[in-house]
């Protein structure tokens, strides 16, 4: 005999990822994950630029997880002040190529297309060990040079004793 939470989990799962290529309707939007704030809270950005909270709801809590750039498909809620909608799909790669070819995706949201030659000119030999083309690490603190200013002043240091 299955355990019920086990069935509960399939059927979640079933439904989030069913190949139901729906269109949204006029309430729901298409919005990216920002960050994930816990206790099922995740900001997103919409469309217009616009950053506000979304929460996961009770039914995909423990069952569904949703990480930073995942656009998801949300509903509004009245009684938020701060958490103004709720999920109610996560999009897969499948549902951002029917919406694209439906002419719904947020022009925001599409990819910038790149071209061979633009590709092949930032992975040349010449700066291809550059950091300067990596994205910035948000896990780490955007000030990382104190490290660089405590050598300098020591250094100053000893050269004014001497």
């Amino acid at each position: 005999m299955s355990h019920p939470n086990t069935t509960r989990r399939k059927h979640v799962l079933k439904e989030m990822m069913e190949d139901d290529y729906s269109l949204p309707t006029e309430q729901q939007q298409i919005v990216r994950v920002v960050s994930s704030r816990g206790n099922n809270l995740h900001e997103v950005e919409s469309a217009t630029a616009e950053n506000f909270l979304v929460s996961m709801p009770n039914k995909f809590r423990k069952n569904v997880w949703v990480k930073r750039g995942d656009y998801i498909l949300v509903e509004p809620i009245e009684e938020g002040d701060k958490v103004k909608a709720e999920i109610s799909k996560i999009l897969t790669p499948e549902h951002i190529k029917e919406f694209t070819k439906a002419g719904i995706w947020p022009e925001r949201f599409a990819k910038k297309p790149t071209t061979p030659s633009s590709k092949a000119e930032h992975s040349g030999a010449s700066g291809s060990d550059s950091d300067d083309s990596l994205p910035p690490n948000t896990n780490r603190p955007a000030n990382m040079d104190d490290d660089d200013e405590e050598e300098e002043t020591d250094t100053e240091e000893s050269s004014a004793e001497d």
